[in-house]
């Protein structure tokens, strides 16, 4: 009996402190418990470019590019109900349509993919070659982003924002939470953290974390020892709320607050709301933390080739100065900025 606890732990669990340093690339996705070395941390992070935050001014850094491409789906939407989108709806279709590509088993997709693409050059229709040579450059494109390069969940450069914060157990409140991947990756870095996620898609919860792999390792510390540590999700002390982020009812009693993704999605006149929401909640000397997609070429071309799949909502792109001044502006000192692979970060405190 303990033999079969044994190998069954060892499924859901396969890494331990002895892989510390490894990556793996599994067919949805990667694993990563390496720590960045000199040469990494110079090539895929870059923190700290701006020394004055209030030297700053929007004819300093330009405003954000706006991401005008939508999916089909929220323009058959649109034109079927006569009017924009609602939120509540695009952020629904969003989730789920991401969700389809997370769980899809990438090098048997692609495979399907390219055979539907010679197939469909029998036809000699051109609206079918097309349609069959876009899923081929979707594929391929969604393999080197997220599974081979690992740059939307991208552990080391989310560490590497995430670091040297003076917490011990810390209570952690994501905004706009999704599967949560960054609040488990700040538990195994703080360990004792208690986390609590708040989407109000009800299928954040019920299907995108659900689903989230209980075998996915995250690199943190052991607070005994100070040494390197592998935690996974049921390690962590999570509770999910389905909720309006306007009618949280919580206190100033979180250390951190963190939100990935969601400054971006609002125009001008409501980011200072956006600010706010970080900071109604937080203890005295607690941390916001945020990230946002960068504004480069290849993200700009990544949410072209992937509208399908990503535009269901408002969206910009933004640098990290463009990222800071709003929150500069909005009342935060900004203690740690910089930009990884394919997010810029902040951490930063009210003022």
């Amino acid at each position: 009996m303990l033999q079969e606890k044994s190998r069954a732990q060892n499924h859901t669990k396969p890494y331990s402190e002895q892989h510390i340093g490894t990556t793996h690339l599994h067919r949805q996705y990667r694993t990563d418990l390496r720590q960045l070395s000199e040469k990494d941390y110079n090539k895929f992070v870059t923190l700290n470019t701006v020394r004055d935050w209030s030297q700053l001014s929007w004819s300093n850094v330009g405003k954000p590019y706006e991401v005008e491409a939508s999916a089909k789906e929220r323009l058959e939407w649109e034109a079927t109900n006569s009017r924009d989108m609602d939120p509540h709806t695009s952020w629904t279709l969003f989730n789920k349509s991401f969700h389809e590509w997370f769980i899809k088993d990438v090098p048997k997709e692609i495979g399907n993919s390219k055979h539907h693409f010679l197939k469909s050059l029998r036809t000699f229709k051109p609206a079918e070659v097309k349609q069959a040579l876009g899923e081929v450059i979707q594929l391929q494109l969604w393999n080197y982003i997220h599974r081979v390069q690992d740059g939307i969940w991208d552990p080391r450069g989310k560490r590497a924002l995430f670091e040297g914060l003076h917490l011990t157990r810390p209570r952690i409140l994501f905004l706009g939470a999704a599967e949560g991947y960054e609040a488990m990756q700040l538990g195994a870095m703080y360990p004792g953290a208690e986390i609590v996620m708040v989407d109000y898609d009800e299928y954040c919860k019920t299907t995108r974390f659900k689903d989230f792999p209980d075998s996915y390792p995250f690199l943190g510390e052991n607070p005994r020892t100070g040494h390197p540590a592998v935690y996974y999700k049921d390690d962590l002390n999570i509770e999910y709320v389905v909720e309006d982020i306007r009618n949280l009812d919580f206190n100033k009693e979180f250390d951190i607050v963190l939100s990935v993704g969601l400054l971006e999605h609002f125009p001008d006149e409501y980011k200072h709301e956006v600010a706010d929401w970080h900071r109604r909640f937080l203890k005295p000397g607690g941390y916001a933390i945020m990230t946002t997609p960068r504004n480069q070429v290849r993200s700009r071309l990544y949410y072209r080739i992937m509208a399908d799949v990503m535009n269901h909502t408002y969206r910009e792109l933004m640098t990290v100065e463009q990222m800071g001044l709003y929150m500069y502006e909005n009342g935060f000192d900004i203690l740690r900025h910089g930009y990884i692979k394919v997010h810029n970060g902040l951490v930063c405190q009210p003022r």
